[in-house]
């Protein structure tokens, strides 16, 4: 430590981000990149006094703000405050703070917030924790399959207040079930603590006690919601399993009170008046809440094209209760015919909507793009627009592609420039082709409901040329705020995707060359080596099979401020823009875009590196947290579809193989159940991982992906949301290579 009569080595005035804490602060504090450079420059852990000293701070505003700002590091994980009640630095060589991911099998691991590979997590390490919490970890050793395996140093975050599953009552104990499968403890309630649940109800348990080494959790009934066959029952459980924000809090709503239903006149002043210009919102028929509008005219060489997005910034102010509850949700979350908003309906569908013919406020990227479809130069401005009409993605293919008369005369003032727009995406798919961006044909579904939200049917959602011209134009918007923003050099949310790791390369090459094929680009294939792949396997009858061990290969896309790139869509930087209704990322992107509008420094912007670090995590995390609640409840509505199914036979294909089993997707109903190692032939069967098949030891027969088979119905448990097949024959077989002869 410093002697007295010397001066510290470490001052605010020093701190690099100094204008952006005096922005935020009236009385500054030292930036969290500044207290980990004092961390390492002492080398040894530090007292809150201590910390203070170092840095002269001595009003009350200040020490208050440190001592936050401390706890905030170390729920972040870039501090860990030790038994000595001093704080030290999380050192990654030695100790990883991560996210805490469980498994229904007991065990689970912990996803460093480095991005390095996860730390597998035995069944004993994870009694103290539970899916979701934070935690900081040390590595203990490999486990028997060569991971990292860790053990649990210290919690830093409870994420887990409360669960919704079924009530249980055995021998006088009482428990409830969790219905998440990441939670593998059971909660127990003491027997003052059950409310009004019978065994069976589905209830909601408030945690009284967190989990222990030694204790499982305790909790109390805090709501019965009742029979778990009551229709809507399955969105009521997903939205308390994974813990959605479904509840706009007292001050959000107190927030909202002044909003009216139209743009403030004094808002529209010093924006381009975008009024006269003829801008359209495409969007599904269902579509409530329209966030872009398109527009684009022919230039001597090219076009200009226009894609004005909602404005949601101008109404939503940093740290408002507003944007805490925006970032809290970090996406708006679609149920079949139900969804759970980011934004409150005043704005999601009212001042932030595009709807036809009212003023709207927008920020817009004005692009000009060449001959050949390529993006040459793009600007960014503050807007004020009215939308000449609200078309449907089936309107404009149905004029554009089919040539509707009827629709043709309704829109004829707006035809000229929809028939731009349909040329300049002819162009720049020319263009997405030639750089490689991937374009798989996946197969999304839609659900129909008929009387007491019943499913009717499950019908296959058609992606037109009008749904791929939308997609180029928000992909070419996104690319442009990414462009702009790292030119400007600001803190920022990008959207990354990585290329195949080598473990996953391999075995899709081996996958390859099972089916007599072969992968371009030796250890680093590009996107274009994928398409050209995609390509050649057109009319193959094992086409979908290999399309999707192509997807299988790549990483799940996330949010983070580092310029990784995005190999899906062959492009070295790319953002989120285009819908700050529903995505926080997004309006995180135009707060930066307004910055750099309003001339102002990096330095001085409100969020900083390590911001986007973490708002990079939570907002992935939430993104997943929102596809896995949507697809518990499509799950369990499709085995409810199949309750009354039981015993019947369909057709269907293998859509996964695993050493327990085949997954089948059931052809036309787009349902899928597993056929289990144990009901098939008599016979021991090996899983070959790289082939995706199981092959029986003593007959060689085999069961590979993309099999087309003939499966019975045996069982439907709605609790577990799982279908059992039962295999009655395969009716056709993968293509396959045959196998050469080798020469002796």
């Amino acid at each position: 430590m410093k002697s007295k009569d010397k001066k510290p080595n470490f001052t605010p005035t020093r701190d690099p981000y100094a204008a952006r804490e005096a922005a935020k602060y009236e009385n500054p504090i030292p930036s969290r990149e500044l207290i980990l450079d004092l961390l390492a420059h002492v080398g040894k852990p530090l007292s809150r006094d201590q910390i203070s000293q170092e840095f002269q701070l001595e009003s009350p505003d200040q020490l208050e703000a440190l001592r936050r700002r401390l706890r905030a590091m170390e729920r972040d994980g870039q501090l860990l405050f030790n038994r000595r009640q001093k704080y030290c630095r999380v050192n990654s060589k030695d100790l990883i703070a991560g996210r805490i991911l469980g498994h229904a099998d007991g065990f689970g691991f912990l996803k460093p917030d480095d991005g390095s590979d996860d730390l597998f997590l035995s069944p004993r390490e994870m009694r103290s924790v539970l899916h979701n919490d934070r935690a900081v970890a040390r590595i203990a050793g490999l486990d028997r399959k060569g991971r990292r395996e860790g053990a649990i140093v210290e919690v830093l975050e409870r994420n887990t207040k409360q669960i919704v599953g079924r009530f249980f009552t055995e021998k006088g104990v009482n428990y409830v079930v969790p219905d998440n499968k990441n939670l593998a403890q059971d909660v127990l309630i003491p027997g003052d603590e059950t409310g009004k649940a019978k065994k069976g109800d589905i209830v909601v348990a408030e945690i009284l006690e967190q989990p222990s080494k030694t204790n499982q959790p305790i909790g109390r009934v805090a709501e019965v919601l009742g029979k778990h066959l009551a229709p809507g029952m399955e969105i009521e459980m997903a939205i308390r399993s994974h813990g959605l924000p479904h509840v706009w809090p007292e001050e959000v709503e107190q927030e909202i009170q002044s909003f009216s239903d139209e743009v403030p006149e004094a808002a529209k002043e010093g924006r381009v008046d975008l009024r006269d210009v003829p801008l359209v919102t495409i969007d599904g028929e269902d579509a409530r809440d329209f966030d872009d509008a398109v527009y684009c005219r022919k230039t001597g060489k090219g076009w200009k094209l226009f894609v004005a997005i909602a404005d949601v910034s101008h109404y939503v102010a940093i740290n408002s209760a507003l944007d805490l509850e925006a970032k809290n949700r970090s996406t708006s979350v679609y149920f079949p015919e139900q969804v759970i908003p980011m934004l409150p309906e005043i704005l999601s569908n009212g001042l932030c909507s595009l709807n036809p013919e009212v003023d709207r406020l927008c920020m817009v990227c004005e692009m000009t793009i060449n001959a050949e479809g390529q993006m040459t130069r793009s600007r960014f401005f503050e807007a004020v627009m009215r939308s000449h009409a609200r078309l449907t993605y089936t309107e404009v293919a149905s004029m554009l592609v089919d040539g509707n008369k009827a629709l043709i005369k309704k829109y004829k003032p707006l035809m000229p420039h929809l028939q731009e727009l349909y040329a300049l995406y002819k162009a720049m798919r020319l263009s997405r082709e030639k750089r490689g961006a991937m374009d798989f044909d996946t197969q999304e579904t839609r659900i129909i409901f008929g009387s007491e939200r019943k499913i009717e049917k499950i019908v296959p959602v058609v992606r037109n040329d009008a749904h791929k011209l939308i997609e180029e134009f928000m992909i070419t918007a996104n690319m442009a705020a990414a462009k702009f923003l790292n030119r400007r050099k600001m803190p920022k949310l990008l959207r990354i995707h990585d290329g195949p790791g080598p473990e996953k390369l391999l075995a899709l090459k081996t996958f390859l060359g099972e089916v007599g094929l072969s992968l371009g680009g030796g250890e680093k294939p590009t996107p274009l080596d994928y398409m050209h792949l995609v390509d050649s396997i057109k009319g193959r009858p094992d086409a979908h099979l290999i399309q999707t061990v192509l997807l299988r290969s790549m990483s799940q896309a996330v949010y983070s401020p580092d310029l990784k790139g995005h190999f899906g869509l062959a492009l070295d930087a790319y953002a989120h823009f285009t819908s700050p209704i529903r995505r926080y990322p997004d309006l995180l992107v135009h707060r930066a875009i307004r910055h750099c509008l309003q001339d102002k420094k990096p330095e001085s912007y409100h969020y900083g590196f390590p911001d986007m670090v973490t708002l990079g995590e939570q907002c992935s995390t939430n993104e997943r947290r929102a596809d896995d609640a949507t697809r518990d409840v499509v799950s369990w509505l499709k085995c409810e579809y199949m309750m009354d199914k039981v015993g019947e036979e369909f057709p269907g294909i293998i859509s996964a193989v695993t050493s327990f089993g085949f997954f089948v997707e059931l052809a036309d109903i787009y349902v899928e159940g597993l056929v289990h190692i144990s009901n098939l032939a008599q016979d021991y069967f090996h899983f070959d991982a790289a082939s995706h098949q199981l092959i029986g030891e003593r007959t060689g027969i085999r069961y590979r992906l993309g099999d087309t088979v003939q499966v019975k119905v045996v069982r439907v448990d709605l609790d577990d949301k799982k279908i059992d097949f039962e295999l009655v024959k395969v009716t056709a077989l993968a293509k396959r290579p045959k196998k050469r002869r080798r020469k002796k």
